[in-house]
């Protein structure tokens, strides 16, 4: 048999080496685009995000510049509001999570109604209770007496400026409702 020279593959450790290499490049590229992304969501304060332990004042403290700088951006506080409109059939047509619009009507010493205006636009209407049957009323709310007007209550969600508002119309004036 004859003698053969040893055969020699040339480049083949290069191959490899040049394969993990681009792996390796893509993979970094990979990470980076992540980290970019997360840094920036994590900037705009999204809520539900925690900080370290002790970093509570540090957070409200940016949180509260940070509507400083920009008002139109604040967070507006919203708070329920019960209030009694007159219609109580009317009540009966809403449901949680419906938008109404709030009207209010002064009356006069004669019993007639004023001109109405709108006190309310487009809050959300929370929960809407339902009276207590007569048979299962407590003693205590069985000792009061029924309401003279004959409204309904209904309980709304807007913020704390249009809840103030709400419940002076509601003190003042009799409330209807517009399902918006």
């Amino acid at each position: 048999m004859p003698l053969f020279a040893p055969l020699r593959v040339r480049g083949g450790r290069q191959r490899l080496r040049r394969a993990l290499l681009r792996r390796r490049r893509a993979l970094a590229a990979g990470l980076a685009v992540t980290a970019a992304a997360l840094a920036a969501s994590s900037a705009h304060g999204l809520e539900g995000t925690r900080g370290p332990a002790g970093s509570g004042a540090d957070a409200k403290a940016a949180a509260a510049a940070a509507a400083a700088a920009h008002p139109a951006r604040s967070p507006v506080e919203m708070v329920s509001a019960p209030v009694r409109i007159a219609d109580a059939a009317t009540v009966r047509l809403l449901r949680p999570g419906d938008r109404v619009d709030v009207i209010a009507s002064a009356l006069s010493s004669v019993g007639e109604a004023s001109e109405a205006h709108i006190v309310a636009t487009g809050v959300r209407v929370a929960e809407v209770p339902r009276p207590p049957e007569p048979s299962t009323a407590s003693a205590a709310s069985a000792a009061l007496p029924p309401s003279s007007d004959g409204g309904a209550l209904v309980v709304l969600t807007a913020p704390r400026q249009v809840a103030a508002k709400l419940a002076g119309a509601g003190a003042t004036s009799r409330l209807a409702v517009i399902v918006c």
